[in-house]
């Protein structure tokens, strides 16, 4: 392998795709007939699984709970998907490639299928606000930093007999 080869760094994306959608309106027709006063709560997980050497499936979950009043109005948990051939990254870079630029991808994709279904639902348009990766890939950072100076902590302590 020639230095040039070793050097080269790819990124693509090889599919996206639905991999899970739920949709439900429990309370549904009462909803339709209420004053309309939505609160949403929105939930951002992602996931990654290895498929072979340098190809990877990230999974971008948004589960979204609008209730209008004391009523859940809907329901919805999308798990947006994507294939990304990642290579010629060393492991610090490899941790913000997989945590913010592939969710970064699929969340225009997962915004889409949101908007779809609540239209479908025959509820008011909604537009899920950009969400910052980065800074959510920052604070997972942060937190599993302090969990394992905290088990450290534990085992460091010393023991009397």
């Amino acid at each position: 392998m020639t230095e040039e080869q070793a050097d080269e760094r790819i990124y693509t994306i090889q599919r996206i795709y639905t991999k899970d959608i739920s949709f439900e309106t429990p309370n549904s027709p009462d909803v339709f007939v209420t004053e309309w006063k939505p609160e949403v709560q929105l939930n951002v997980a992602t996931n990654a699984n290895k498929i072979q050497n340098d190809t990877f499936e990230v999974i971008l979950t948004l589960t979204i709970t609008v209730k209008s009043g004391e009523k859940t109005a809907y329901l919805i948990e999308v798990q947006q998907a994507g294939i990304f051939i990642i290579s010629g990254f060393n492991a610090q870079e490899m941790g913000p490639i997989i945590g913010v630029a592939c969710p970064s991808n699929l969340f225009p994709y997962a915004r889409e299928v949101v908007s779809d279904l609540v239209s479908k639902g025959s509820f008011p348009q909604m537009v899920l606000q950009p969400i910052n990766f980065e800074q959510m890939y920052q604070q997972h950072m942060q937190e599993a930093a302090k969990q394992n100076a905290g088990e450290n902590a534990t085992d460091e302590q010393p023991t009397t007999h």
